[in-house]
């Protein structure tokens, strides 16, 4: 039975038995938001943490706060006397608004007879049967000293400005009853804490996607995010829930990138379309590098578009290019011509005889072309307009091999060479546009 034909079928029940069903976390769970029983032991104590890692929207929280609900309401405690839970959130108003006040919050899976009251004045939940839970900052550490808890809810750890402190303070503190513990839910990125973590074995790891919870989310909502992120490296790390670790090595950090971002470019002074042709025409050659990049009033330089192409025949591509020349206005077109000389010329030429061409060779390898270009955005003097995902990613994991997976960069050559004409060139060159 689909979840829409259970709830229409619950609708013919009498409202007191509508209320448990719907209360009742077993029924409505899928497996992998049901905390695990035990870890690889099998004894009650064979795990500590339960890492939740999902994408956005695949249910973390509301596992969270149903596992919360459990210990609080000791149904899966079995010592007496006053339960104690830390609630541990980037920041106090994090806590208020996703952990206890958010639509898959606290509040929200209590019934009504069970549902806890906020006491603002102590910063903490209380229970009907006396349970308590005290809400922490990630932003003060310090706070986790003294307290004590039979159980824990980390959301979003890898948001934590101090998380190895407050993790390490919380440990000293989870101290209560037989099997004292802590549930983490976040979406992964590839911080040290949550690898070891990962690799702790009082670890239970749970995994899940946010197409896993499509049942809740609307279906536009879904179709977008895969058409626009299936395949990246944000993709996976956003969607699917999987710890993206830069490669070690890299020329590139994502924080150089992430922090330069911009929305939108002041009004450039001179514009590039770089193009790194590929060797061969077929569907599994590589790619057509064309990127647009320009040179701001500020001396900074814009990554504007990333058209690359792939498989596309000789004609596809000079064609693309021509149009990107046209739909930025243009000043020139970069062209690598290491493989194909004056051929990439002409085929160029063959879609519009009159755009400027400027004709480059790579006489050195491509780790030492893209040094340059590296330390320009270590220095914050590149900045992207908008996300170029698959552009990123290739500079992310771009090493000392020069290339990413056996295969060329091809997107990156392009970037290179783009930021090379307009930020690294002995004698600038004269604007050829008003700004």
């Amino acid at each position: 039975m689909s979840l829409g034909d259970l709830t229409a079928a619950l609708s013919e029940w009498p409202a007191d038995l509508r209320e448990d069903i719907y209360a009742d976390w077993q029924v409505w769970a899928r497996d992998d938001q049901l905390a695990p029983a035990a870890g690889p032991g099998g004894t009650d104590d064979s795990w500590r943490t339960w890492l939740f890692l999902g994408g956005r929207g695949a249910g973390k929280t509301r596992a969270g706060a149903e596992w919360i609900r459990a210990q609080a309401t000791g149904r899966s405690l079995s010592e007496t006397g006053t339960v104690r839970i830390a609630l541990i959130g980037e920041t106090i108003r994090d806590v208020r608004n996703t952990m206890i006040d958010g639509p898959s919050g606290l509040m929200a899976v209590h019934p009504q007879a069970e549902r806890p009251q906020f006491d603002g004045a102590r910063g903490r939940l209380v229970w009907p049967n006396g349970a308590i839970a005290q809400l922490f900052s990630a932003e003060r550490p310090a706070g986790l000293r003294g307290p004590q808890f039979h159980a824990a809810w980390c959301d979003e750890l890898i948001k934590w400005r101090h998380a190895e402190e407050t993790w390490d303070m919380l440990q000293f503190g989870l101290r209560l009853g037989a099997a004292p513990r802590a549930v983490v839910t976040t979406t992964p990125k590839p911080r040290p804490l949550l690898k070891r973590l990962v690799e702790d074995a009082a670890t239970v790891v749970t995994r899940a996607k946010t197409v896993d919870n499509r049942a809740h989310l609307a279906a536009s909502f879904i179709s977008e995010m895969e058409r626009r992120y299936a395949g990246t490296a944000l993709g996976r790390q956003e969607l699917d829930g999987d710890i993206i670790a830069e490669t070690s090595g890299a020329l590139w950090r994502r924080d150089w990138i992430e922090d330069a971002r911009v929305g939108s470019a002041p009004p450039l002074g001179r514009v590039v379309v770089a193009v790194d042709p590929p060797v061969t025409a077929h569907v599994n050659s590589d790619a057509c590098g064309i990127v647009v990049a320009g040179r701001g009033p500020d001396q900074r330089g814009y990554v504007v578009a990333d058209r690359t192409l792939k498989g596309r025949a000789p004609s596809d591509w000079a064609a693309a290019v021509v149009a990107a020349f046209h739909d930025f206005e243009a000043d020139a077109i970069v062209a690598e011509v290491n493989q194909g000389g004056d051929l990439v010329e002409q085929v160029i030429r063959q879609s519009d005889a009159t755009v400027p061409i400027r004709k480059v060779r790579a006489t050195r390898g491509k780790w030492v072309r893209a040094e340059p270009v590296a330390a320009l955005y270590a220095q914050g003097r590149v900045a992207h307009v908008g996300l170029f995902n698959r552009l990123e990613d290739q500079m992310l994991q771009f090493g000392t091999s020069g290339g990413i997976d056996s295969r060329s960069p091809d997107r990156l050559d392009a970037l290179v060479w783009a930021l090379t004409d307009l930020m690294l060139t002995p004698a600038a060159r004269p604007s050829l546009r008003k700004v």
